[in-house]
């Protein structure tokens, strides 16, 4: 009976993870994986001390074998966007938005996690856990945008509702995009000696995506142009949910180097996954949005028992994606732009993307005991935003801006042995400003803060 209450349980948080559009806050990558981690900044890789621990680092099982670990957060990302006047309000070929000042709706998402260790012998165990590591969210409602459909040249211009006139296919022209990124993560880790410790594990990816009011774009798909305007791309905009799955794997160590010092060190690769076939017109690649590789890693200094300070750097390749590192300029390649190249299209192999570069982001983290029963975090952490000021125009869909967060954490051991554990997130609001491609005389911002409140169970 008990088995089949915990099976209901991972089924109903499993079932939440899928349909909850996520917002990451290292670009679209999480802060943290975990109660614990997430109090500490994201740092404390060389210092797993739960279950959800070996979602950051496979190696982190055999310290924690049978440990159990259910959790849920609380996400709320603040995003707006906010455009200036033109000179050109759409003549002469100019796609101009608004001006427009908009927040974007939805605040509120809940991030739940599971995982569990069981021991295999003193040097081995395995693991799963199941998480959420990345995701987007925007809904902006009202505004408008101005441009010629007939092209470059002076002619009337038409303004349609919608960030990017969506409106002209109908409706009210709401723009905005969810995805989220669900992980299934089945490991074994082992020791090698009394001071090494390495893991591996399978990971399992599914991702959901929707894209709203992008329909303007369509005559800068390769649908499009290479129809010579004959086609009409039916793969980019107000599709619905679309899924994909791959799967990649991950491997870590931990290494005691002395009494007082640990290091750890994990390392996903870049995993391919299927086309999202419903957008195909949109993603370069003809709809591929693979996850890309990050690496991380760590040091613990323990400088008494009830002390330690964590050191952490992780690097994210999101420019090894192209639907995410091409640069939206590549769009001034396609034929009905101002180039000779297909490709360059959206959909094409060298599509038009978000333009983000790598992310490195550092970690600071501090946790210290007061008795037996409490122990208290606290973590900074800074990492230089992957959007450039040249890619603010497709970036409106996709804010990632955040650099900075402050975060706080505790944890209450009870009676029976179980914990309780919370962590708070406050990511300080960061803008991105920078011209608008098809319409120079305008200028895009683009900004967000963030705050989280997340609470975990954990048990033997």
């Amino acid at each position: 009976m008990q088995l089949r209450k915990h099976s209901q349980l991972f089924a109903a948080i499993a079932t939440l993870l899928l349909t909850t559009p996520l917002w990451a806050t290292n670009g679209y990558f999480a802060h943290g994986t975990g109660t614990k981690n997430n109090g500490l900044a994201g740092s404390g890789l060389a210092m797993p001390e739960d279950a959800i621990s070996v979602a950051n680092n496979p190696a982190a099982a055999l310290a924690n074998a049978g440990k159990y670990d259910l959790g849920i957060a609380i996400f709320s990302p603040m995003r707006s966007y906010k455009t200036s006047a033109s000179q050109l309000n759409g003549n002469f070929g100019a796609f101009t938005i608004g001006p427009n000042d908009i927040d974007s709706s939805k605040n509120t998402f809940f991030i739940p996690h599971m995982a569990g260790t069981w021991k295999i012998s003193d040097e081995s165990a395995w693991f799963a856990t199941f998480y959420g590591k990345g995701g987007m969210n925007t809904v902006w409602k009202g505004g408008t945008a101005t441009f010629d459909p007939d092209g470059p040249g002076p002619a009337p211009v038409l303004t349609f509702p919608g960030t990017f006139g969506g409106g002209a296919f109908g409706g009210n022209g709401t723009a905005g995009v969810d995805l989220a990124q669900a992980f299934l993560e089945i490991g074994y880790a082992r020791s090698a000696g009394e001071s090494f410790t390495w893991g591996v594990s399978l990971v399992g990816v599914m991702q959901v995506f929707a894209a709203r009011g992008v329909g303007t774009f369509a005559p800068f798909t390769k649908t499009f142009a290479a129809s010579g305007g004959a086609a009409f791309p039916q793969n980019l905009s107000n599709n619905g949910h679309d899924q994909s799955y791959g799967v990649g794997a991950k491997v870590g160590i931990q290494i005691d180097m002395t009494r007082k010092t640990t290091f750890a060190a994990s390392y996903q690769n870049k995993i391919g996954m299927s086309k999202l076939k419903d957008y195909s017109d949109l993603f370069a690649d003809n709809g591929n949005f693979d996850i890309p590789a990050d690496l991380k890693v760590g040091i613990t200094f323990r400088p008494n028992t009830g002390l330690a300070v964590n050191f952490d750097i992780q690097h994210i390749w999101y420019s090894d994606v192209p639907s995410v590192g091409n640069a939206f300029g590549n769009i001034f390649g396609c034929p009905t732009v101002a180039g000779t190249n297909l490709e360059n299209c959206l959909g094409g192999k060298t599509g038009a993307g978000f333009g983000w570069e790598d992310m490195t982001i550092y970690k600071v983290g501090m946790q210290w005991s007061s008795g037996n029963d409490w122990t208290w975090r606290a973590g900074v952490s800074h990492g230089d935003q992957p959007i450039p000021d040249s890619e603010v125009l497709f970036n409106i869909l996709a804010p990632g801006t955040i650099e900075n967060h402050l975060t706080f954490g505790f944890t209450r051991k009870l009676s029976s042995g179980n914990e309780m554990s919370m962590a708070f997130l406050y990511a300080l609001n960061n803008k991105v400003t920078g011209p608008n491609p098809f319409d120079p005389t305008q200028t895009i911002s683009i900004d967000m803060d963030q705050w989280s409140v997340e609470l975990s169970y954990g048990w033997r």
